[in-house]
């Protein structure tokens, strides 16, 4: 896209973001029609691959997705049949499933088509990616709370995360100690500090 010449420290509008975003959404909804998937496979294969022990499940996935928990169950039967993502009943408690990504569907997340996006990113440069990774996330911080939506986020950056006086960090919301490959994954139990 060509640039346009003006100072856009004095020019930009809401609108312009507004605009700018929504037409990058659709490019990036249209490119997740790659390798054989659908946006919601892709979605869901994707948070999936960043979630923690605690938020693996079809019911933590349908709140992120904001989807159906039928829409789900569609979603997750494609993908563990198309041999991207396995289940299998938690420790202790038959009922609740634990989903996870293969190594196919991590083979396949390889090439997920977003990543040429994430490529322009990273030409941007460190000051403007920190800019727009701080100001995405204040203006998806205020949509979450204006829609009372699910938050989620990373237990080091959480409220409830803890390292005080103990020698294994700790969810104080859960009161269990966090297994050290766990934080830096998406958590549902997650709230801002």
């Amino acid at each position: 896209m060509a640039k346009k010449n003006r100072d856009w420290d004095d020019d930009v509008v809401s609108g312009d973001i507004i605009g700018h975003l929504e037409r990058l959404a659709r490019l990036m909804r249209s490119a997740a029609h790659a390798e054989g998937l659908i946006p919601a496979q892709w979605e869901a294969l994707r948070f999936l691959s960043k979630a923690n022990a605690f938020s693996n499940s079809p019911g933590v996935l349908a709140r992120y997705l904001d989807a159906t928990k039928g829409t789900v169950s569609q979603t997750v039967a494609a993908l563990e049949s198309k041999g991207l993502i396995s289940k299998k009943s938690r420790d202790g408690d038959e009922r609740s499933v634990a989903l996870s990504v293969t190594a196919a569907g991590e083979a396949l997340l390889s090439r997920d088509p977003l990543l040429h996006i994430a490529k322009s990113i990273d030409d941007l440069g460190g000051k403007t990616q920190r800019r727009m990774a701080s100001g995405l996330e204040e203006v998806l911080a205020s949509e979450i709370k204006r829609l009372s939506a699910q938050a989620f986020g990373i237990c080091k950056t959480c409220k409830y995360f803890s390292r005080e006086g103990e020698a294994q960090p700790r969810c104080n919301s859960l009161e269990v100690p966090l297994d050290l490959s766990n934080l830096d994954r998406l958590c549902v139990h997650f709230a801002p500090k």
